[in-house]
């Protein structure tokens, strides 16, 4: 359980991930604990941030500044008019830490984007690249006020987006042909994925179907997971390879002949340690850093309206040619996504809960991403 502290105000978390499944997203929740005597009467307030970094701080001179910070939502925690439902965790928090402490929950808006880093190919920077959330915790008469290191907590979160719960096994399939100056025929390739949909850590399976038609000879294929990025904060756009592999196996494949192959390749951020401009889902020291997931949006809405930082994947095939004959191309889209967290294990741990004397308190810097108080009660 991750614990933050300033001076008379204490303010726990649960998880640091707070997930949004396109129809909505999870408030910021948890408990505070306070001290009547330090409040004076005053009263207890919760912000979430956003700040949106696309250039090195140390790049930031002359006046340019790389960076901006909006304030998506402040609410008052204590007193709380809102009296909803606590969840699992906060009923075991409020029962262990006694009558100084609060639930809350702070709801953040649809149009808030997903948390997404991107790595600078460095060792390390003062300040990541991306899109950055943090959670502030401080004392105030009002909610304008602004806060400051003597009466507020600051603690880093988590906007994350995983796969919806689908049955479907559309298996993505494309068909591309390329034709020959002063030649006859053509030549065909046919792309398909074993499915849509891949979890971080599987291997992306390709099986291609070359028919060479055409009067020229295929040297070599190209196989690459290719990782577009878009940044809607200076409307820019680039691509990396994120795992790649090339093969003459099978070749030349030469005219009038044909060639079946299966690929399997593993898009990794381990791989990936040197690449610059690579979006993750956190600093890539962290152990378990991964790349960022592909961005999804709500039924209705297009994609290229998110915010923030848009992530998306395909499959890249390239046949070369020859100097002369150069390269037939093609980009087949898929998605990579975490699995939906399973409802079973929250219910599981709520239902043995016996009083709360199981809960482990850790210092929040040290939290693993990811891992909830359910999850280290199993």
């Amino acid at each position: 359980m991750p614990e933050f502290e300033c001076r008379k105000i204490t303010v726990y978390l649960g998880r640091r991930d707070f997930v949004d499944n396109t129809t909505g997203t999870e408030p910021v929740d948890g408990v505070v604990v306070c001290d009547n005597d330090y409040l004076r009467g005053r009263k207890v307030f919760a912000s979430v941030t956003v700040t949106y970094r696309f250039g090195r701080e140390e790049d930031e001179v002359m006046g340019l500044n790389f960076s901006k910070e909006l304030l998506l939502t402040t609410q008052q925690i204590y007193p709380s008019a809102n009296s909803g439902e606590m969840t699992g965790v906060q009923d075991r928090l409020v029962k262990k830490l006694g009558a100084n402490a609060y639930p809350f929950a702070v709801t953040l808006p649809e149009s808030a984007p997903a948390s997404v880093q991107l790595h600078s190919g460095e060792e390390e920077t003062a300040k990541p690249l991306g899109v950055i959330y943090e959670l502030r915790v401080f004392v105030g008469d009002n909610s304008d006020e602004k806060p400051h290191r003597r009466n507020s907590v600051a603690l880093a979160v988590r906007k994350a987006q995983y796969s919806p719960i689908s049955n479907s096994n559309r298996q993505p399939s494309t068909l591309v042909s390329k034709g020959f100056a002063l030649s006859s025929g053509k030549l065909n390739m046919e792309v398909t994925l074993d499915r849509e949909l891949y979890y971080h850590g599987e291997q992306v399976k390709a099986n291609l179907s070359i028919n060479n038609g055409s009067k020229k000879t295929v040297k070599n294929i190209k196989v690459a997971v290719i990782q577009h990025v878009e940044v809607t904060m200076t409307n820019s756009q680039f691509t990396r390879e994120v795992s790649s592999l090339e093969s003459k196996e099978g070749c030349p494949i030469t005219p009038g002949t044909n060639l079946s192959k299966h690929f399997n390749l593993m898009p990794l951020a381990s791989s990936n340690k040197n690449r610059s401009g690579i979006a993750l889902d956190g600093k890539l020291k962290d152990t378990d850093a991964n790349l960022a997931s592909s961005t999804l949006v709500a039924a209705g809405k297009n994609v290229n309206d998110a915010g923030g930082i848009v992530v998306s994947y395909s499959l890249r095939v390239k046949l070369n040619c020859g100097a002369l004959g150069g390269e037939l191309v093609a980009d087949l889209p898929f998605k990579l996504m975490h699995p939906a967290p399973g409802v079973a294990i929250k219910a599981k741990a709520d239902a043995n809960y016996t009083g709360g004397e199981d809960l482990e308190f850790e210092d929040f810097a040290r939290l693993r991403r990811g891992q909830s108080v359910d999850q280290g009660l199993e």
